[in-house]
């Protein structure tokens, strides 16, 4: 007899019961379950004194499986339909999926979508079980060469395990790199999207509620993804095991300087065309999620502006948060630092108007120990200085609504690789953020991995909230992405995220990035150059001090 924990009431069992079998008595529509705090799929069964949660798709870890079986039951029901079919997922607008035919003479048309989108509900309506089960990694080799899956042959050549799990379904085979529902009949809600050349994939995020967002098109966004795929393919990084021959053929220099040189570029593009409205140009604006760069890549635009007789001085929105006693709380009652009315709106606007009409102003300074404003020394500009600010609400014309729109030049910045381990399975967006952040986090703070995943839901919340509804104002798009950075942050974040103990509340979350940043080779940091934006987050920024601090007066 054993005792098995579920919603604070135990129960007591005599055999072994699978999680599909529990869940339909206590929650029908779970996708996953947490048993002590380790992510199980529902077909795994307790025999043992256990505590059970299941999740639905309100969770963000139910949510992904949820998504990679939609993924997988895709490739099942193209292979369906056209035999020997080769696809690639890729990070795509409006929190979505696209794919991409890598096989020649199939065409995406309506006909192809609604061909799919029948299969899958076959599929779906048929309810077939999805059995997990292990292979060793040579047999694994030979079975997907066989089937023509090399780009999945490639990456077990970095297992360190001497197995595989696969996932079989009615015949079918594939490894996703992670969990996956019971059976087909979960995966209910779905939309399918014509988007030239590819097509998109809609479903539910946690974020949503577990519900499928509206789709918004995002032209700028895309622009950006569409950019950062033709780079990694022409760089012959779009997969890891690709990005891992870098550091395995003694290339390392080249990688580093290439994707160094697309951000000069870039800035000296985008100093370009600031220089050529700099006649009545007084404000430029960055804004973008959390850990995208935003104090190195100022730093970085003002020496461009510089270098061409621009004068400039940055004015840190920071500074103008309200007394902690007067900041907005969220629905958890904490202090939401991330709501733009945590801001004094009323003297920043006052400020900048001042500063361009040639008045002096005492810049405030924020005390983030006191949570209050403090008395900082006067500034004052010419006429022809163009002021920087940067931080999440940059780009939201509330923040600046008492300069004119054409004194402005707002700037969007984040990095978006479209890397993938292999063509089923893209690299989070997301993930590269969180990864930089633990590794700033440990290094200038002190903190643990578990307190920044703490607070990164938050976060997450505040730039659905703050930061994406405006990115498509945007004047310019700077994707901050470095292809190499994954093989840098890798020897700072891993042997931070495995020292997590298994009872952490986050080691779930840290478990799922340890798992595919075994899979990338290091690269050492001592090809990273000291203005790069990566030197923001692993130091040595020839724009910092030794502590991380930005005490160089720049």
């Amino acid at each position: 007899m054993f005792k098995v924990t579920i919603n604070n009431n135990t129960y007591e069992y005599n055999d072994k019961i699978t999680l599909t079998e529990l869940a339909k008595e206590f929650k029908p529509n779970a996708i996953v379950a947490k048993v002590d705090n380790r992510l199980r799929e529902l077909t795994y069964y307790v025999n043992y004194d256990c505590k059970v949660e299941f999740l639905d798709l309100e969770s963000s870890d139910a949510a992904l499986v949820y998504e990679s079986t939609l993924k997988y039951l895709v490739i099942m029901a193209l292979e369906n339909l056209y035999p020997g079919i080769s696809v690639r997922f890729n990070q795509c607008v409006s929190r979505s999926l696209s794919c991409s035919i890598l096989t020649k003479n199939i065409h995406i048309t309506r006909l192809f979508l609604e061909k799919l989108e029948i299969e899958l509900r076959r599929i779906i309506d048929a309810d077939y079980p999805i059995v997990r089960y292990k292979m060793s990694i040579e047999e694994a080799k030979e079975f997907y060469k066989e089937k023509g899956y090399t780009d999945k042959a490639e990456v077990l050549e970095y297992r360190k395990e001497n197995y595989v799990n696969q996932h079989e379904c009615n015949g079918y085979i594939n490894y996703m790199f992670g969990y996956l529902a019971p059976r087909t009949g979960l995966i209910k809600e779905f939309k399918l999207k014509l988007y030239y050349p590819d097509f998109i994939i809609q479903y539910p995020r946690a974020e949503a509620n577990g519900t499928i967002p509206e789709f918004e098109s995002s032209p700028v966004f895309g622009r950006m993804l569409k950019d950062a795929q033709d780079w990694a393919t022409l760089c012959q990084a779009n997969r890891l095991p690709l990005l891992n021959k870098y550091a395995t053929e003694r290339a390392v220099v080249d990688l580093v300087n290439m994707c160094e040189t697309r951000h000069n570029n870039m800035l000296a593009e985008l100093g370009e065309i600031i220089k050529l409205k700099s006649d009545t140009l007084r404000l430029i604006c960055i804004a973008g999620p959390s850990s995208s760069g935003k104090t190195t890549f100022s730093h970085r635009l003002r020496i461009e502006l510089l270098s061409r007789g621009l004068k400039t001085v940055k004015i840190s929105m920071d500074d103008y948060y309200l007394p902690k006693n007067k900041c907005p709380i969220d629905e958890f009652g904490e202090l939401d630092l991330e709501h733009v009315n945590a801001l004094d709106l009323d003297l920043f606007n006052e400020n900048l108007l001042s500063l361009i009409e040639g008045e002096t102003i005492y810049r405030p300074i924020y005390n983030f120990q006191t949570g209050n404003r403090e008395n900082g020394d006067p500034i004052k500009v010419s006429e022809d200085t163009i002021i920087i600010i940067e931080g999440i609400h940059a780009l939201n014309e509330e923040v600046t609504k008492l300069i004119p729109k054409h004194q402005k030049f707002k700037i969007f910045i984040s990095p978006n690789a479209q890397i993938n381990i292999d063509n089923h399975n893209p690299i989070r967006a997301t993930d590269i953020r969180l990864l930089r952040r633990i590794v700033r986090d440990l290094k200038f703070r002190g903190t643990d991995p578990s307190d920044t995943f703490k607070m990164w839901g938050s976060v997450r919340r505040g730039e659905f909230r703050w930061i994406y509804p405006f990115q498509e104002e945007a004047d310019y798009v700077f994707n901050t992405e470095l292809l190499y950075e994954l093989c840098v942050l890798k020897k700072y974040a891993l042997s931070a995220l495995e020292k997590l103990n298994r009872n952490d509340e986050y080691f779930i979350q840290a478990n799922r990035l340890v798992k595919f940043l075994k899979y990338v080779n290091d690269i050492d940091d001592k090809y990273v150059p000291n203005n790069s934006l990566l030197r923001e987050f692993i130091g040595g920024s020839c724009f910092y001090g030794d502590d991380g601090s930005d005490d160089l007066g720049l």
